[in-house]
């Protein structure tokens, strides 16, 4: 089937300012390779997400950079996206960040490198996607790198004297001169979930099917997703199904029956639909209830997982007050 929409431009957005501009998705709608309805679908960006817009190659379409650091070309339609406005919150963060370490910046060391930003790139607090978004830094800012946490991730110091964390993808700083500080032993395990999540991540709207084959990224269910995950990142086969999985988790003595206590890329299961309030679960023995479900933890009560066709196959969602929450069995490292 054939779907021709009509788009409506939004009003345009100065060139200067469109690696600081920010638009927030009001409909799920399609993420592009390239700024045409025929070109290949990325992904479904949800109502909610934030994009950063790089630039307006024509009035249907935004070139923008999603939170995960993938960018793509969206509809400039005000039928999906909010209108452009600044992101003056990350601004008042940044000034905030700036005057604490103004002390520790006074002065940068002769073997600092230097890193130029070649495309937008979120600035965060701490060395994870999950960590709270300082600023977004703009292609052609100059930083210095103050060393190196993890393979995945600078320490830099941006013009302002913030310092912060930024991808050590070569597709968004160049790095040259000096030396970095290598990551260290004590970072291997934040790594190793980042890695998962990171790979997880790149999964985003892969179609869900049921008992889909363990061999092929084509498709998932819940469980081949995760084990994927493990298995793209690290080299860690993990059991075929939920409950294999569970017991993997519960082996390493590392499960909790609070999803308040999971740590960044723990996994979590569920048990099986109820209803959509915490009555629905009242009275139920949690420690005896099969799991029928698992995702990964990403912090911030939120979820990486799969789990039907109609909800648009590999996405997150918030747990709290949902009935995620009141599914929750337990969860924990399997790592």
């Amino acid at each position: 089937m054939l779907v021709v929409t009509l788009l409506a431009p939004l009003a345009a957005i100065p060139d200067q300012a469109a690696a600081a501009t920010q638009i927030e998705v009001k409909e799920t709608v399609s993420f592009r390779d390239k700024p045409s309805t025929s070109s290949e679908v990325i992904r479904y960006l949800k109502s909610g997400e934030q994009l950063v817009v790089l630039s307006e190659p024509n009035s249907y379409w935004y070139e923008v950079l999603a939170d995960d650091g993938t960018s793509g070309y969206v509809s400039s339609s005000s039928q999906y996206i909010t209108a452009a406005v600044a992101d003056e919150d990350a601004r008042a963060v940044a000034s905030a960040s700036a005057n604490a370490s103004s002390n520790a910046s006074a002065s940068a060391s002769a073997s600092s490198k230097k890193g130029e930003i070649v495309a937008s790139v979120a600035f965060r607090t701490s060395p994870s996607t999950g960590a709270s978004r300082i600023r977004y830094l703009s292609r052609g800012e100059t930083v210095t790198v103050l060393s190196q946490p993890n393979s995945y991730w600078y320490q830099v110091r941006d013009s302002r004297g913030t310092t912060g964390y930024v991808s050590s993808q070569s597709q968004y700083i160049r790095v040259s001169g000096g030396t970095v500080a290598p990551p260290t032993s004590g970072s291997s395990q934040s790594s190793k979930v980042e890695k998962v999540i990171n790979v997880g991540m790149s999964f985003l709207g892969t179609p869900y099917q049921y008992g889909s084959n363990r061999n092929s990224t084509r498709y998932f269910d819940c469980s081949a997703f995760v084990r994927r995950a493990f298995q793209n990142a690290l080299n860690v086969t993990l059991p075929a199904d939920s409950r294999g999985q569970g017991n993997y988790v519960k082996n390493k003595g590392n499960a909790k029956s609070n999803w308040r206590q999971l740590q960044r890329g723990d996994l979590m299961f569920f048990m099986s639909y109820r209803g959509t309030s915490a009555s629905s679960y009242s009275g139920v023995n949690k420690s005896k209830a099969t799991i029928t479900h698992v995702g990964i933890y990403l912090g911030d009560g939120k979820v990486l997982h799969t789990y039907s066709k109609e909800s648009g196959g590999v996405r997150t969602d918030s747990i709290v007050g949902k009935h995620w929450e009141h599914r929750f069995l337990f969860g924990g490292s399997a790592l």
